[in-house]
């Protein structure tokens, strides 16, 4: 006996599905490292969220799809007080970053530029939530920033067009 259970308990981590059930229906999307924890769990129940734990399942690993959409209501979490429209929508008109596309080492040098401070040892998620957050703190004056990149466009040469003058003269 190697000690398992079931099948899917035994099988290596990337071979299992998700744990989670959406509307009754167990999720058959392959589960991949983020875990179904407490705090994913309040989530869920705050936002009212159709997900339940599979109780046959015997791991607690959920897909990236349900991972990214538990993450995304956590995120679009306001605070009182803040500007978001009664709705809860955020302003259509500035557009939204997604850090979880950027690599860690960029959110850490963000982290760094700005003298962050945060405890150690933050995962990925938790570091763009924070870089997310100080980010909507940062204040841009539209008619100076344009202003200045049109001077700087007009007057300087960056090493871009530099190189595009090389292209095309060759």
């Amino acid at each position: 006996m190697n000690g398992f259970s079931t099948e899917e308990e035994g099988r290596s981590g990337h071979d299992q599905i998700c744990c989670l059930l959406e509307d009754g229906e167990r999720c058959r999307q392959p589960a991949g490292n983020a875990s179904y924890s407490k705090r994913i769990e309040k989530t869920v129940q705050q936002r009212r969220l159709k997900l339940n734990i599979d109780q046959n399942a015997h791991h607690i690993y959920i897909c990236d799809f349900h991972k990214n959409m538990i993450h995304n209501m956590r995120v679009r979490r306001k605070r009182k007080g803040s500007d978001a429209d009664a709705d809860g929508d955020d302003d259509p008109d500035q557009p939204e970053v997604d850090f979880l596309q950027m690599p860690v080492n960029t959110l850490r040098r963000y982290k760094r530029h700005y003298k962050l401070q945060t405890r150690p040892g933050l995962n990925k998620s938790q570091l763009a939530e924070m870089v997310a957050r100080h980010f909507k703190t940062i204040p841009v004056y539209e008619k100076e920033a344009l202003t200045f990149f049109i001077y700087m466009a007009k007057n300087y040469k960056s090493r871009f067009d530099s190189k595009h003058l090389e292209m095309v003269s060759s």
